[in-house]
């Protein structure tokens, strides 16, 4: 399926608000915003799309968007009595049911909200030019995917689609957002990602980092919007075969890096875009990404059940 428009958006007939690497985002009609006119609803769907150095890989990987909607689902769930989230219903349009959530509209912070609990990716690469990652200080001696004695918050920017996020220090954060924003988004990712790091471990998965959304609702209510602790969000990474310093076996999409880096023959450097994923890739992907549902929710994921009861 082409990568380079909308995927759903002759098939819903709804206006288009955004589209990202994976997810569309569309308008729903005025009569749809609930009693007094409420807030504004949006459609969010997830497509099947993954993206990797910020290119949209081809092919797409079956059942990847009900697979992060259903994963999704659960942590908001699970986060519930800690922050609020912007889903109000899975009654959703039948060409897009498992894979999209009607979405309070939100005024979306423009920051990735970033915890780290573990030294690996962009942050390994800058802790061993500076021994900082977004300008925080980290301890001599530590390796790639050695755990952290505290979770550090390591914003960075949004970029538009088709550029790149860049790691950011807290100040360049609050100059962006405001102090008191910064302040209030970096204490409330923390403590989701304490929760869902504790949650993931009893579960024989490590919570590596993960990047979250918020929104703010128009009395300030800061609200947890977009996914949540997916594998295209998170690092989760099998806790039984944890080792720092060695390549770690992942439940994410990591998988699909490493083989673009190490195994497919791209230069990253070149001015040409990323191979097709072979079918195995593929295969191996959708399984990764199946496994880290089983494993976190306990049940083995059926596109069918995703929304069910909500």
């Amino acid at each position: 399926m082409p990568t380079d428009s909308a995927q759903y958006a002759d098939a819903l007939g709804l206006p288009l608000l955004h589209r990202g690497k994976v997810r569309e985002l569309y308008a729903l009609p005025e009569a749809d915003h609930g009693p007094g006119g409420g807030p504004g609803r949006v459609l969010m769907v997830a497509t099947d799309n993954i993206s990797a150095f910020d290119h949209v890989l081809t092919p797409q990987i079956p059942d990847k968007g009900a697979i992060l909607t259903g994963l999704s689902l659960w942590w908001f769930d699970q986060l519930a009595d800690l922050v609020e989230n912007h889903v109000l219903s899975t009654d959703v349009p039948e060409v897009v049911a498992g894979r999209a959530l009607v979405c309070e509209r939100l005024e979306m912070v423009q920051l990735e909200c970033v915890a780290r609990g573990y030294l690996t990716g962009s942050g390994w690469l800058e802790y061993q030019r500076a021994g900082t990652v977004c300008g925080v200080p980290l301890p001599p001696g530590l390796t790639d995917g050695s755990r952290l004695e505290v979770p550090i918050f390591t914003p960075a920017t949004k970029a538009p689609l088709g550029e790149h996020d860049e790691n950011i220090d807290f100040d360049t954060a609050a100059g962006i957002v405001g102090a008191d924003l910064a302040v209030r988004v970096r204490d409330l990712t923390l403590a989701v990602y304490r929760r869902a790091e504790e949650l993931a471990r009893a579960r024989g998965i490590i919570l590596a980092d993960t990047k979250l959304e918020f929104g703010v609702r128009s009395d300030g209510t800061l609200v947890l919007a977009d996914e949540v602790l997916t594998p295209d969000s998170s690092r989760f990474w099998d806790a039984d075969a944890w080792t720092p310093g060695s390549r770690l076996a992942s439940f994410d999409k990591q998988y699909v890096r490493d083989w673009l880096v190490h195994e497919s023959g791209w230069d990253r450097g070149a001015d040409t875009p990323p191979p097709a994923l072979p079918d195995t890739v593929v295969e191996a992907t959708r399984a990764r990404y199946a496994e880290a549902y089983h494993r976190l929710t306990g049940r083995t994921f059926d596109r069918a059940l995703v929304g069910a009861g909500r």
